[in-house]
């Protein structure tokens, strides 16, 4: 399955190994693995963070695959090698979801570890700022929506 289309904004558990193993090759020299994963705390909550549930527009996954073609059409050109490919996959649950579960798996394979390493982070705030999902956040004092 190609990288865009096995990303994927979906209610199933995440699967942080299927992503890896897509995008490793042997040209990569370095597999950087992102996991959002829920924490029982946030800085602008007043006691600790219970859950969250997440939401997403219909079309979420169509902006999470824009994120992630653009990120797999970079690429890396060392001086006598040419161009190498950076590959990336990524995914995003939603519904609800616990302390310690895996919200966003993003995997990113490059020829350099630095490159990787930037790229995965890149990626993750593009998704962050693009791909149309909500958070509501329940703990302690109530509940509130994050990020809107």
């Amino acid at each position: 399955m190609d990288l865009v289309e096995m990303s994927q904004v979906t209610e199933d558990e995440l699967d942080a190994a299927e992503l890896r193993v897509a995008v490793s090759a042997p040209d990569a020299g370095a597999v950087i693995m992102f996991e959002g994963v829920v924490r029982d705390h946030d800085p602008e909550a007043a006691g600790a963070v219970t859950r969250l549930e997440y939401t997403a527009h219909p079309d979420a996954t169509t902006f999470l695959r824009e994120v992630v073609a653009e990120a797999n059409v970079s690429v890396h050109n060392q001086l006598d090698a040419g161009p190498l490919p950076i590959r990336v996959a990524a995914a995003h649950r939603i519904g609800a979801l616990d302390v310690g579960d895996v919200a966003l798996v993003v995997a990113v394979s490059a020829a350099h570890r630095q490159e990787a390493f930037s790229v995965c982070s890149d990626v993750v705030e593009e998704i962050k700022a693009r791909v149309p999902i909500w958070k509501l956040q329940y703990g302690s004092e109530g509940s509130h929506w994050v990020g809107i």
